[in-house]
């Protein structure tokens, strides 16, 4: 894949968002439309310029290497134009600083906050060009040297003579010396992470629900990107998305575009830095074979907010979202509703809107009911039983009854399946917002309860309806004695 115009377009732009006062001079260089249109980006732009990509390779020492170039007559970071098969620019920063030095891409690592950013852009006049007033844009990419690594410098290229390791105070481009100056020399990039932000054409995100294994993993049970940590065989970070995206689940795609960086937080309240690359995949991840973690579901950024998922995460989706619309997209606004929400014309006077609760009373033919128990730090009804249940969203009462049972516990139940047994009207104190419980009953279905969500039920058990748990959701206590007793509704919580 040759590397587009799109992603150098992207990787300026985003340098300029962090570095806005360097727009004047660089400017240009998007206006003039050069990275929308051929040639190829080492080629000539419709303004007198070329594009390359440089390292700024930093030792644990704090210095930077440079190289002696006879072309230019001064000492210059390793780097030159792209190739057709570069998919990205740190991936032909990587093999232009071992063409020219030998120092190969596993001995150093991308700076944290810098996996995917240029460090620094650079224009300078273009040697040996007829035209004076030609132009050589360089996107300079922050590299480390491992502190264990062993890195001879050898020098391969014609116009190298020689090369210098030297302090950031002997560095001569004044922009560059002043953006090593601020830099932490402290951190240590060994931990370098990459993840991929998937969407599809209808604007929904691909997001993984992690294992419930606390001191064990990252984030457990917590809906999260796919992606993972680099390692020593990894090139670019976005070899390692590629590598994480095809071991977790067999998932290759396309074309991916970095997008940014997620300021992620661990266990330890330390900041770990992951690079984020774009994609765009149209398929069911019920037919990806999952290596880790619970499962993969798709889910539209208005839907974030009920379930258990870093902020960072859910911000780098919205924003997404935003910045990137889907053919039909049904995009939340800043009050949580969507445009077409929005739309709808106002209730009448007097007018309480009803929560609809969908749920499932699965039962066996020995006459046991499927209960579930409610993670103890649920919102609702926390370390309570209760049946498979679920909001009911835009969507028949019949669907939401199936993707819940599909999601909650890997259940199969086809429609023709399904019978409504009982409704309760509910209300949990005076002036709560009222709740319609609609309980359908299962004839058949496919599958053993699984813990598909163990941020929201730690266990599932079969009881006897006769003599349930005493720690149960007291309406559905209500509902199955009325589903017993043959009685089509009960109200509760109103008296």
């Amino acid at each position: 894949m040759t590397l587009s115009h799109a992603r150098i377009r992207t990787a300026v732009e985003t340098y300029l968002a962090r570095h806005p006062h360097e727009r004047p001079q660089l400017g240009r260089l998007l206006d003039a439309g050069a990275l929308d249109r051929p040639p190829g980006i080492a080629g000539r732009l419709p303004f007198p310029a070329h594009v390359t990509c440089g390292a700024i390779v930093v030792d644990p020492l704090g210095r930077t290497l440079h190289v002696l170039n006879l072309a230019r007559g001064r000492a210059l970071a390793p780097g030159g134009h792209t190739e057709p098969e570069d998919e990205s620019p740190a991936e032909a920063v990587l093999r232009e600083l071992h063409e020219e030095t030998g120092i190969p891409p596993q001995a150093v690592a991308p700076w944290p906050g810098y996996e995917t950013v240029p460090f620094d852009i650079d224009i300078d006049p273009h040697p040996g060009n007829d035209d004076p007033s030609h132009r050589c844009v360089d996107l300079r990419f922050l590299f480390r040297l491992h502190a264990a690594a062993e890195a001879p410098v050898v020098l391969r290229g014609e116009q190298a003579t020689r090369v210098e390791w030297r302090s950031v105070d002997e560095v001569t481009s004044p922009s560059l010396r002043e953006k090593l100056l601020k830099l932490t020399h402290a951190v240590e990039p060994e931990t370098a992470n990459a993840s991929a932000l998937i969407c599809n054409d209808r604007g929904e995100y691909l997001l993984h629900l992690r294992d419930y294994l606390p001191g064990q993993i990252w984030e457990p049970g917590m809906w999260s990107l796919l992606g993972g940590g680099r390692e020593p065989q990894d090139a670019t970070l976005e070899h390692t998305v590629r590598r994480e995206l095809d071991e977790e689940a067999g998932l290759h795609i396309a074309d991916l575009t970095p997008f940014g960086t997620e300021e992620a937080t661990d266990d330890t309240g330390a900041t770990v830095p992951i690079a984020i690359y774009a994609g765009r995949w149209n398929g069911d991840p019920r037919e990806l074979h999952l290596t880790e973690g619970v499962m993969l579901a798709w889910f539209a950024p208005y839907d974030l907010h009920r379930l258990r998922i870093a902020p960072t995460t859910s911000d780098l989706v919205r924003r997404h979202a935003a910045s990137h619309p889907a053919g039909t997209p049904r995009i939340a606004t800043q009050h949580g509703t969507s445009p077409d929400e929005e739309r709808r014309p106002a209730c009448p006077r007097g007018t309480v809107l009803n929560v609809i609760g969908v749920h499932l009373y699965l039962e066996r033919p020995d006459g046991t009911v499927l209960l579930g128990l409610r993670h103890p730090d649920s919102a609702f009804a926390p370390s309570t039983w209760h049946v498979l249940a679920g909001h009911c969203e835009q969507e028949s009462a019949v669907t939401c009854l199936i993707r819940e049972a599909r999601e909650e516990a890997g259940l199969e139940i086809e429609p023709g399946d399904v019978e409504l047994v009982h409704v309760v009207h509910h209300i949990d104190r005076a002036g709560d917002q009222p709740r319609m419980g609609l309980f359908f009953r299962a004839r058949t279905w496919t599958g053993e309860p699984e813990l598909r969500e163990p941020d929201k039920c730690t266990q599932w058990k079969f009881w006897d309806p006769a003599a349930p748990p005493e720690d149960l959701v007291p309406y559905t206590r209500v509902a199955i004695e009325g589903i017993r007793a043959g009685r089509p509704y009960s109200e509760t919580g109103w008296a």
